[in-house]
């Protein structure tokens, strides 16, 4: 089953259609209470993530579900290239995007980066292509489980930013509630799917 499709945006128009589709598809499949606080909770921390993407922006929120396995999707067209991204960093006192903290942090990055960037340097990129038919045709996916995984092999080699960023995972919500996170980058698209196993 899929649900509607809810044109989101930034600006924190519609997140309320968004979180009564989430409360209708808890209805509708009869799931329990905690069943259904545990969907409504990752939607909240998606709408949290979408009010926070950096410059205005709209995206396409839905629900799928096969199986009892609930998916969360997010999926925006980024319109923030590098040299307006670096013009708001040097706003912020400490030059630095200080949303980046976190698992949460991390994700949002993904939303402010495309093809053209450096998206190779985020942390636990599973896969990146380039079919070399359109030039610029560059893919890149990241799950969470490979990140946790690739982060548990750096923490056992004492690796201090990779403790750091255990810390950081450790206190996030999603991380304990999602089974995973999957962001694919495909040029200026961005999706992100929450993957919440209810059967």
């Amino acid at each position: 089953m899929k649900t509607d499709v809810i044109i989101v945006s930034s600006r924190g128009e519609r997140m309320e259609q968004a979180l009564r589709e989430v409360d209708k598809v808890c209805a509708y499949k009869g799931l329990t209470a905690k069943q259904s606080l545990h969907l409504r909770l990752l939607t909240e921390e998606t709408m949290s993530m979408m009010r926070s993407i950096t410059g205005e922006t709209e995206g396409q929120f839905w629900i799928e579900d096969e199986d009892g396995t609930y998916e969360l999707h997010l999926k925006v067209n980024t319109r923030l290239n590098t040299e307006k991204r670096e013009q708001l960093l040097k706003t912020s006192r400490s030059g630095k995007n200080e949303s980046a903290r976190g698992l949460m942090g991390k994700l949002r990055d993904f939303f402010d980066r495309n093809a053209d960037d450096d998206a190779l340097a985020l942390p636990g990129l599973m896969h990146y292509m380039d079919d070399g038919m359109l030039g610029h045709s560059m893919e890149y996916e990241w799950s969470m489980i490979d990140y946790v995984s690739n982060l548990k092999t750096q923490v056992a080699k004492d690796d201090q930013e990779a403790l750091k960023a255990w810390d950081e995972l450790e206190k996030s919500v999603v991380s304990h509630v999602a089974d995973d996170i999957k962001v694919s980058i495909k040029g200026r698209e961005v999706e992100m799917i929450i993957v919440k196993k209810l059967a």
